[in-house]
This record gives structure tokens, C-alpha cells and sequence, in this order.
């Protein structure tokens, strides 16, 4: 039998773990390190995807953790599918921001939270970390509250069923072997397709979910801030800081290299087809199972959701949604909890990786089992608003979302740091697209709060004088880069081995200058966002208190 390759990091590259360096060991197959040949012919290129898959696909049904479960049963059974039509609009969001950061991680070899640090400096890297840290605490929360929900509905004791959990997650990630782990994951996302047969056997109107999910509208007679809140939670649920921070990591511990990005893409598309097949299916039979029945827009929690379905479709459906939702927070719970403890030996420089033994890698278990622990317990403890956690949880992933997402294009513009892999001037005009939409919903929301009675129309002319705003800073943008640009460019000659380049150590590096322009605009971000996170808590203890 072959042995697996393993060898310390190279000085010439980036990579801080020895472990980050080795055999791609995949669920469903290994790329030997040494294997540098073409994949010529269908048969191979398909034994290379199936090595390569597990990234993306963790990531995105991750995403449809036990949040995102409140999140998109409460639209569906609140609102019916008048929300539907978010979705696609999102498909664009997840695929340029994931993107970035398979090639950050293949290429670096550096996780995020450290390439912050090493390029903006140890503030702006702190409070990276800082709001990580607190969004994934609380998020960790929500997780163990659909545990809670989904065993209280099949009649399985509390405390008890909490506890087994958490110690499954801690047990999955904490053999030493990356490979075990991921296949444990790809067990639960094949779990995350019960979500189907729910959904087959509801049968909602085919008519009105295909109208739903392309015709744009807000439901009648509901106070506006009210269901903006929801469609922020819509977009806190279907793309988070957390998962920027976990892929590019993952991406990193499962050792892929420039090499192998078409094929991470490919990946990442699979699993953005599969959190948005669950999500609609689950806003469509939360409203086809509500419809006409006296739980229709008194949405409580996914519990309810499982006894409606119970009631008014079959025992069978109510059982799946609650086994699907177990299914959901356990891998939620893992891959939010690895995004801590990754970030955080990124930060403090110890090692992180799946393939260390717990004795190789203390700080990086220690972090990651603490953090189980601590959010099982406030879930055990009696008094604590869970139900306003989980809301509070959506709302503001999507409030902090474009710090996170304005980082991540700096870093995917930094010539140092990506080399050849760096922004098209296509992927710049679509990343500075999706930041500037994730700041209007914000802003929005935030005006929806100070002013509750606001209308339809007024919230369009927001919108209206927003996209012109940002059409304007665009073209000047755009103009200023093709000044900049003008004249010969200089490619480095080991630029054109594109797939084989890598970042170099961190320190070779030059700091990019902090001119006083990009210092004052993410001041006056983080600034915007502070305010924007204090009027969210405050709206969503409003809604709350009813």
C-alpha cells in the first residue's frame, strides 16, 4: 500500500503548518502530492472531483444549519413563498464571496484571520477575530437550541440528547484524521436531502413557488421593518462571515493548491445547489402545511413547524423534519465551531489542523470542545431567550456580513499576496456589487427601524438613490484603476506558472500602504456598523416583547 506524503511546510510558500502540506486525503479519494499530471480523460477528472469535493459542500449545507431552519420555515409559514424570490438574488452573493476564498486558501495557504492581521495589522485583524468570535458563540447557540427543539418533538430527554450532541461533534473532529472527519460530514449532508421527501409529500403548488421565486414582492398588510428584519435574516442565514473564515481554512487543511481550484469550484456549486433546493423546499412546505389553518403567520419555532406538519400532513413528515433538523445542527455545530478554532490559532500562531492528534494540537481542541461545551450549556440553562437568540443570530450575521466580505476584496486585490490569481476587473465590479447590495439592506433596515410606518415606495426610492450612489463610485472606481493601469505592465516571470504559485512567507511581504482614503472608509464602515448592530438588537428585543 502506498503511504501517504507528508513533508514540513516549504520556506519559500506561505504555509504556516507542516500538516497543511502533504497527500489531498478526501473522503472519496487521494491526490498523492507527487501526482503533478494532466487530468486527460473524463474517468480521471471525475476520480479527481470526488477527491476534491467536501469544501463547498460542507460549507453550504452547514449553512442550512438550525437557524437557517427557523429562518426560512418562518417565511414560508409567516409570509408564505412572498419571499421566495430572495433566493436566487443570494446565488450570486454565495458563488463571488466562497469563490475568493478557495483561491485566498489555495494559494496562501494562510487563513483569513491571519492574512487580516498580516496585511491591515493587529487592530483591524482584532476586530475581525472579536466579531467572529461573538457571532460564532452565539450562532453555536442556535445550534444546540434545534437539538433541543427537534428531540423535545420526538419525545427524547433533554439534557440528555444536548450533551450526546455535543460530544459527537467533539469526537467527529478530534481523531486525527482528517479524512474520518470529512466523512462523517458527507454522511450528514446526504442526511440534509430529507428535507425532499417533506417536501413531496406536502406538495405545494408548483404554480406559485415558480412565481414566488422569480416575480419580487413583499407580503400585504405587514409592517415593513418587521419583514425586512426576516429578509436579513434570509441573508445572515444563507451567507455568514463564519463560512468565509471555515472554507478558506478547510481549503488549506485539506491541502488543496492552485492546481485544483477549477475543481474546488465545482464543488462549491454543488453545494450552493443543495442549500438552495432545501431552502425552498422548506419556505414551500411551511406554507403549503399552514395554509388555511390557524398557525398560518404565527410562526413560534421549527418545533412548531414539526407539530403542524405532524397534524396536518403526517406523523412520517413531522418526524423527518425534526430528524433532518438534528441532522442540520450538528453540522452546523461542527463547521462554525472549526471556523473559531481555526481563526483563533491563526491568530495566536498554534497549530491547527484535523490531521494533528489531540496531542499535536491542544489549543486548537481545547478551543474548539470549550466552545461546544459553553453553547450546550446556555441551552441547558433555564431563563435564557433562545427564541430571541436564534432571530437576533440571522439578523446580525447579515449586518456584519460586509466588513467581513469589504476584507476579503482587499485581500483578493493584493498583488503580494495572490500574485497571478488575483481580481479580475469582472470579479472587482461583482464583489463591489455584492458589498454595496449588502450595505443598502442594511441601511434599509436601519431606516425601517427609526421610521416603522416607512412604505413600499419610500423603501424603493432608498434603494433607487442607493444603486445610483453606487453606480456613480463605481464608474469612479473603475476610472481610477484605468489610470493606474496605464502604461506596461510588469508580470513577474514566475507569475505565468499560474498553477503552481504560491504566496510567499508573510514576512517577505510588504505591507500594503493604509492611505488615508481606504483608513477612513472602513472607519466609517465599522462605525456604521456599530450603530446598525445596536438598532438591530433593539428592533429584534422589540419584536421579541411583541
Amino acid at each position: 500500500m502506498t503511504q501517504p506524503t507528508t513533508t514540513r511546510a516549504p520556506e519559500d510558500t506561505g504555509v504556516l503548518d507542516a500538516e497543511h502540506v502533504g497527500d489531498i486525503r478526501g473522503a472519496l479519494g487521494t491526490i498523492s502530492r507527487s501526482d503533478t499530471g494532466p487530468r486527460a480523460g473524463l474517468t480521471k477528472k471525475l476520480l479527481t472531483l470526488l477527491a476534491i469535493v467536501g469544501p463547498g459542500l460542507i460549507v453550504m449545507v452547514g449553512d442550512n444549519d438550525a437557524g437557517a431552519f427557523a429562518t426560512y420555515t418562518q417565511a414560508g409559514q409567516d409570509y408564505g413563498t412572498r419571499l421566495l424570490w430572495t433566493l436566487p438574488l443570494l446565488i450570486p452573493v454565495l458563488y463571488v464571496a466562497q469563490e475568493m476564498v478557495v483561491r485566498l486558501g489555495a494559494v496562501t495557504g494562510v487563513g483569513h484571520a491571519r492574512l487580516i492581521r498580516e496585511r491591515f495589522g493587529r487592530f483591524w485583524g482584532a476586530f475581525s477575530v472579536v466579531d467572529l468570535f461573538i457571532l460564532n458563540a452565539l450562532t453555536l447557540v442556535t445550534e444546540f437550541i434545534g437539538v433541543s427543539l427537534a428531540v423535545g418533538f420526538l419525545g427524547l430527554p433533554k439534557v440528555p440528547s444536548v450533551l450526546v450532541a455535543g460530544a459527537a461533534v467533539v469526537a467527529a473532529a478530534s481523531t486525527g484524521s482528517f479524512r474520518r472527519f470529512e466523512r462523517v460530514c458527507l454522511v450528514l449532508v446526504a442526511a440534509s436531502l430529507l428535507l425532499i421527501p417533506i417536501y413531496v409529500m406536502v406538495h405545494p403548488s408548483t404554480g406559485t413557488m415558480a412565481r414566488s421565486f422569480v416575480v419580487p414582492g413583499f407580503p400585504a398588510h405587514a409592517q415593513m421593518s418587521t419583514v425586512l428584519l426576516l429578509v436579513i435574516g434570509i441573508v445572515g442565514t444563507t451567507i455568514a462571515p463564519w463560512q468565509l473564515f471555515f472554507q478558506q481554512s478547510y481549503v488549506i487543511d485539506k491541502r488543496i493548491t492552485p492546481r485544483f481550484i477549477s475543481y474546488e469550484r465545482a464543488d462549491l456549486w454543488i453545494g450552493i445547489l443543495i442549500v438552495l433546493v432545501g431552502a425552498a423546499a422548506m419556505f414551500g412546505f411551511a406554507d403549503a402545511t399552514f395554509a388555511g389553518h390557524a398557525g398560518f403567520g404565527h410562526f413560534t419555532d421549527a418545533q412548531g413547524v414539526a407539530r403542524g406538519l405532524a397534524r396536518y400532513v403526517s406523523p412520517v413528515a413531522g418526524d423527518l423534519f425534526a430528524i433532518a433538523l438534528i441532522d442540520a445542527s450538528i453540522i452546523g455545530a461542527s463547521a462554525v465551531g472549526l471556523s473559531t478554532s481555526y481563526a483563533l490559532a491563526d491568530a495566536f500562531g498554534f497549530n491547527h489542523s484535523l490531521h494533528r492528534k489531540l496531542s499535536k494540537a491542544k489549543g486548537f481542541y481545547v478551543v474548539f470542545a470549550g466552545l461546544m461545551a459553553l453553547s450546550a450549556a446556555l441551552v441547558l440553562t433555564p431563563g435564557v431567550p433562545l427564541g430571541l437568540l436564534t432571530e437576533a443570530v440571522q439578523v446580525l450575521s447579515g449586518v456584519l456580513l460586509p466588513s467581513a466580505v469589504v476584507f476579503l476584496v482587499l485581500l483578493c486585490n493584493d498583488r503580494e499576496v495572490l500574485g497571478p490569481w488575483v481580481n479580475s476587473r469582472r470579479r472587482n465590479v461583482m464583489a463591489a456589487l455584492v458589498v454595496w447590495v449588502l450595505l443598502l439592506v442594511s441601511v434599509i433596515l436601519t431606516a425601517s427601524v427609526l421610521f416603522p410606518h416607512i412604505t413600499v415606495g419610500q423603501i424603493v426610492a432608498l434603494l433607487g438613490a442607493g444603486s445610483l450612489a453606487g453606480a456613480v463610485a463605481g464608474l469612479a472606481l473603475l476610472a481610477q484603476q484605468r489610470r493606474e493601469r496605464t502604461g506596461t505592465l510588469t508580470v513577474p516571470v514566475e507569475w505565468e506558472k499560474r498553477h503552481t504559485w504560491r504566496m510567499p512567507p508573510a514576512s517577505r511581504l510588504t505591507r500594503p500602504p493604509m492611505s488615508a482614503q481606504r483608513r477612513l472608509g472602513l472607519v466609517a464602515l465599522r462605525a456604521y456598523l456599530v450603530v446598525a448592530f445596536v438598532v438591530v438588537v433593539v428592533k429584534v428585543v422589540q419584536v421579541a416583547v411583541g
